[in-house]
C-alpha cells in the first residue's frame, strides 16, 4: 500500500483541526504535479520545530486554480476564516498573491486530526531538509510498512460507500472517498476542460459546477450529477427555465419569454448539443438529466 507524507502549514492545521471539515484543500503556492491514486492516505507533517506527523486525509483530486477561484471553491476548507486571511498566508509563503495567481489544490476527503498525545515522529528515512512531500510503499519497504502499522492504529474508520455511490473517477487504493462540495466543483471544472458545457465560455470565475438534481435529494456529490455551466445558466437550470435532455440537448423554456419578455440569447442555444467530458465515466447520467427535464423543467 502507498501513502504520502507532506509538510503542512502549521496555521492551516490548527484552523482545520478546530473546524473538523468533511474535506480540505491542501494547497501549495507552486504548481508541482501530484501523482497519486484516489483514496491514497496523505499524512500531515508540521514544520519544525513541531517535527511531527499529526493527522491526514485521503487523496481525491489534484488541480490548479486561480487564488480567487480556489477560495470560492473551498472557502474555509482552505484553512483560513476569510479570503483576506487566505491571501495573507499565500503571500507569506510565496511572496505573491494576486487574485489571478494560480496555486496547486490537492483535495483531501475525510481529514483527521490527532490529539497531541498521538502525534508521531516522521518516518525513519524522512530527510530533515525535505520541505515538500515524500511517497512510501509498504509493499517493498519494511520500514514504511512498520511505520504504517503505527499510523493505522490511529486511523478513524473511513466512510464505506455502496457500489452505486462510488465516484466515477480514479483507481482507489484504500477506499472510495466521499466527495465534498469543493471536491465536486474542482473535478467538474476539470472534467469539462474548464469550459461551459453549453456556451464554451472559458472565463473560469464566471463558471459554476451545477448539480443536475439538487444535492438535498441525492445526498451525494456525484460528478455524474454535475454540469459545468456559466453562472446565469446554472441559476436557470436550478429554477427549471432550462434543462439538458438525456440525449444531451440543451432546451430553453418558453416561460422565459412569457414571464420576462426576454431571452433571445438563451433561445439561440435551444437544441444545441452540450460538450461532454473526454472521460465518458464523468459524463452526466442520462437518467438524472431526464428526471430534471420531466420534473423540474418548466417546459
Amino acid at each position: 500500500m502507498k501513502f504520502i507524507v507532506a509538510v503542512t502549514d502549521n496555521q492551516w492545521f490548527v484552523y482545520l483541526r478546530q473546524r473538523k471539515p468533511e474535506e480540505a484543500n491542501f494547497w501549495s503556492p507552486g504548481r508541482a504535479p501530484v501523482r497519486a491514486d484516489v483514496g491514497t492516505p496523505w499524512l500531515f507533517k508540521l514544520h519544525a520545530p513541531l517535527n511531527f506527523v499529526v493527522g491526514g486525509g485521503y487523496f481525491t483530486h489534484r488541480t490548479e486554480l486561480p487564488l480567487r477561484v480556489a477560495w470560492d471553491t473551498f472557502a474555509e476548507e482552505n484553512g483560513a476564516d476569510s479570503y483576506d486571511a487566505f491571501v495573507a498566508r499565500i503571500q507569506r509563503l510565496s511572496g505573491k498573491a494576486r487574485p489571478t495567481e494560480v496555486i496547486g489544490c490537492t483535495v483531501l476527503s475525510e481529514p483527521f486530526f490527532w490529539d497531541e498525545s498521538h502525534w508521531l515522529p516522521p518516518p525513519p528515512n524522512w530527510a530533515p531538509n525535505n520541505v515538500s512531500r515524500e511517497g512510501y510503499d509498504t509493499a517493498n519497504d519494511p520500514e514504511a510498512a512498520a511505520y504504517w502499522s503505527r499510523v493505522a492504529a490511529l486511523l478513524p474508520s473511513p466512510t464505506v460507500l455502496s457500489p452505486d455511490a462510488r465516484p466515477a473517477y480514479g483507481a482507489p487504493t484504500t477506499f472510495f472517498p466521499r466527495l465534498g462540495q469543493g471536491g465536486f466543483r474542482s473535478i467538474v471544472i476539470d472534467a469539462y476542460s474548464r469550459r461551459c458545457a453549453v456556451t464554451g465560455e472559458r472565463t473560469l470565475p464566471a463558471l459554476e459546477a451545477a448539480h443536475i438534481l439538487p444535492f438535498s435529494e441525492v445526498r451525494a456529490h456525484d460528478v455524474r450529477n454535475g454540469l459545468l455551466l456559466r453562472a446565469d445558466l446554472h441559476k436557470l437550470l436550478d429554477d427549471g427555465y432550462v434543462t439538458v435532455t438525456g440525449q444531451y440537448e440543451f432546451e430553453v423554456s418558453r416561460r422565459i419569454r412569457d414571464e420576462f419578455e426576454n431571452g433571445r440569447e438563451y433561445y439561440a442555444l435551444h437544441g444545441k448539443q452540450i460538450a461532454l467530458p473526454a472521460d465518458p465515466r464523468l459524463a452526466p447520467d442520462p437518467v438524472l438529466l431526464d428526471t430534471h427535464a420531466s420534473r423540474i423543467y418548466r417546459g
